[in-house]
C-alpha cells in the first residue's frame, strides 16, 4: 500500500490493512514523514515503511502534474522497496501518484489497485490553496482531470467510497466492472460512543472536523444568530482546526454569538468521542460541490450509531443516507434561515426515534464487516495469494 501522508493515523487505511491482514495476506505500508516517525516501523503485523519529505518536496506536490519533484521522491522511495520485496500487488490510495503506481506495475508486473478516497479534481476546484495565482498556475484542474480519466483506465481495479463516485467515473467511460464500492463505513469492532448522556438543561449541537470554507460552518454561525436565545441553552460545539478557524470567531463575536458557540480545537480520537457522547445532535454542513456529491466522511457513520440525530447540508450521498434511515433533516446549503427554522424547532424527546433509527441503518447496512467482504473480494478477483 501507497499513502501520501502520515501513518498513522487514517481509519480508512487502518481498517483496510486490518482485514487483509485478518485474511493471511502480508501487508506493506508506504508513508512520508514529516514528524521523524521512524523509518522501519508495525502497526499490527504490517510493515510500515517511511521516507522524511523535505518541506519543499511536500509542497511541491500541487504542481506534480508540472514538475517531477514530487513524483521522483516518491519513484525512488517505492522502486526500492518493489525491488527488495517483489510484491503480488500494489494498492494505491487517492489519486495523486496513481502515475508513478503505474509505472511501477507496468516495471514490476503487479496488479495496480486504485484506492479513490474522494473526488481529487474536484477537491483541487474548491482547496484554498489552489485559489491564489500561484495555485492556479501549478495546479490546472482540466490536467487533474485527464490525468485521473488516463490512470483510472489503466489500473486493474478502482475502488471508489460511495455509488455515486462509481456512477461519475463510469460516465467517464471507465469498465464498470473494474469499479468497486468499499464506503468508509464504521468498524464496531472499534467503535463506542456510550461515555455520558447529554445535559437536559441544554440543546448541544456537534460538529468535529476540518475548519475549511467548503465545510459550510459559516451558514451554521449565521443561522444560530437567527435563533441566539431558541431553544434555551442552545450550545454549539466545533471541535477541529483549520484556516478558516479566525474568520469564524470574528463571525461568532460579529453576530454576538459567543455564548453559543465554542471552539475546543483539535482532539484526540477518543476525546472527540467523548464530547459527541454529550451532545444532543450532530452537524455535516459541508457546501454542496461535486466534491462533496461524490464522497462520504466517516463522521456520518460514527454520528448515527451513536444514536445522534444528523443535521446535514443537501450532498447528495449523506442526505441519500439520511433519507433512507430517516435518521436526521437536510437543509439546502446555502440557505441559513432554513437551518435557523430547524434549529428553532429541535426537540431531544421528539427525536429521539431519529437517532435509534441512524443506529439500526448502521448495524443493518452500513458496517465495515460488509466493506471488508468487497475489499477481499477485490483481491481474490485478482488471484493475489495470502502468505
Amino acid at each position: 500500500m501507497v499513502l501520501d501522508r502520515e501513518f498513522p493515523p487514517d481509519l480508512r487505511v487502518e481498517n483496510e490493512m486490518e482485514s487483509l491482514l485478518e485474511r493471511g495476506y502480508e501487508v506493506h505500508l508506504a508513508c512520508y514523514t514529516r514528524k521523524g516517525k521512524p523509518r522501519e516501523d508495525h502497526w499490527r503485523t504490517a510493515r510500515i515503511f517511511r521516507k522524511p519529505i523535505s518541506t519543499f518536496c511536500y509542497k511541491s506536490s500541487v504542481g506534480a502534474l508540472k514538475f517531477p519533484f514530487y513524483f521522483n521522491f516518491w519513484r525512488s522511495f517505492l522502486d526500492a522497496l518493489c525491488r527488495e520485496n517483489r510484491y503480488n500487488a500494489l494498492h494505491v490510495h487517492d489519486l495523486p501518484l496513481a502515475q508513478v503506481g503505474f509505472e511501477l506495475k507496468m516495471k514490476y508486473g503487479m496488479p495496480l489497485v486504485l484506492d479513490l478516497h474522494e473526488n481529487w479534481p474536484a477537491l483541487l476546484d474548491i482547496a484554498e490553496h489552489t485559489q491564489g495565482l500561484l495555485g492556479k498556475l501549478l495546479s490546472s484542474g482540466k490536467q487533474w482531470r485527464a490525468y485521473e480519466k488516463e490512470y483510472c483506465k489503466k489500473a486493474d481495479r478502482v475502488i471508489v467510497v460511495v455509488d455515486e463516485a462509481g456512477e461519475r467515473l463510469a460516465g467517464l467511460g471507465l469498465d464498470r466492472r473494474k469499479i468497486f464500492v468499499v464506503s468508509n463505513t464504521l468498524n464496531l469492532e472499534h467503535f463506542r460512543a456510550d461515555y455520558q448522556e447529554p445535559a437536559k438543561d441544554k440543546l448541544i449541537l456537534f460538529y468535529a472536523g476540518g475548519l475549511n470554507y467548503h465545510r459550510g460552518l459559516q451558514v451554521v454561525i449565521k443561522a444560530l444568530s437567527m435563533v441566539k436565545h431558541k431553544p434555551a441553552g442552545l450550545k454549539f460545539w466545533i471541535m477541529g482546526e483549520g484556516r478558516y478557524r479566525e474568520t469564524l470567531e470574528k463571525m461568532v463575536k460579529d453576530l454576538e454569538i459567543e455564548n453559543n458557540v465554542i471552539f475546543f480545537g483539535e482532539k484526540p480520537y477518543c476525546q472527540m468521542l467523548e464530547y459527541l457522547s454529550k451532545c444532543h445532535y450532530s452537524l455535516i454542513p459541508h457546501l454542496k460541490s461535486e466534491h462533496t456529491d461524490s464522497t462520504i466522511p466517516h463522521k456520518l457513520f460514527q454520528y448515527l450509531f451513536a444514536g445522534k440525530p444528523v443535521i446535514a447540508s443537501d450532498c447528495t450521498p449523506i442526505s441519500r443516507i439520511i433519507k433512507e434511515g430517516n435518521c436526521g433533516y437536510i437543509y439546502r446549503d446555502d440557505q441559513p434561515g432554513k437551518l435557523a427554522e430547524i434549529i428553532k424547532n429541535l426537540d431531544p424527546k421528539r427525536d429521539k426515534n431519529l437517532g435509534i433509527n441512524g443506529k439500526t441503518l448502521v448495524k443493518e447496512k452500513y458496517t465495515w464487516e460488509k466493506e471488508s467482504a468487497r475489499l477481499l473480494t477485490i483481491y481474490q478477483s485478482l488471484q493475489v495469494s495470502t502468505t
